[in-house]
């Protein structure tokens, strides 16, 4: 209570040097960090700007919404670096499950005996079983986290 009435929303004051001097609230949310002329709690930050020209006197709203835009576009930046790192992750997941499973495919194509080659088919077989399973967890698991960045983005944009 006592640092609200510290905290003053906008402290405008005019000296000598012609100095503008704007306080803001910097709050850190689920939803992402929004600028504000008021404090939110106690995840709030104050911050403060500083404007020497005394002719650049733009109205204090202004200032937040610069910054609420310009950390929206930091989050969907982010968010699509994010959702293209998990994709290009699920490539390779694929790719390596390629290669394992044509490593296991070329097992067969040696010369052996019947009783060699039945006891390799089976063997192929679990391993390729175990493979697919391996890889569809973690495909899963990737593809649910591409899910959430997308809706994430389509939330910002």
């Amino acid at each position: 209570m006592i640092r609200s009435f510290i905290f003053l929303l906008f402290f405008s004051s005019l000296s000598c040097q012609a100095k503008t001097i704007v306080n803001y609230y910097k709050c850190v949310t689920q939803r992402g960090t929004v600028y504000s002329q008021f404090p939110c709690g106690g995840n709030g930050t104050q911050h403060t700007l500083t404007n020497t020209d005394p002719k650049a006197d733009t109205p204090s709203e202004q200032h937040f919404k610069t910054l609420n835009r310009l950390e929206k576009k930091q989050l969907v930046r982010n968010l699509k670096n994010q959702l293209r790192a998990k994709k290009h992750q699920a490539a390779i997941l694929t790719r390596e499950r390629d290669r394992e499973t044509r490593d296991q495919q070329q097992r067969v194509n040696r010369i052996m005996s019947d009783k060699e080659r039945s006891d390799t088919l089976k063997d192929i077989k679990q391993k390729l079983k175990a493979i697919n399973k391996t890889y569809h967890r973690q495909y899963r698991s990737l593809n649910k986290q591409i899910v959430q960045l997308e809706k994430r983005l389509k939330r910002y944009e």
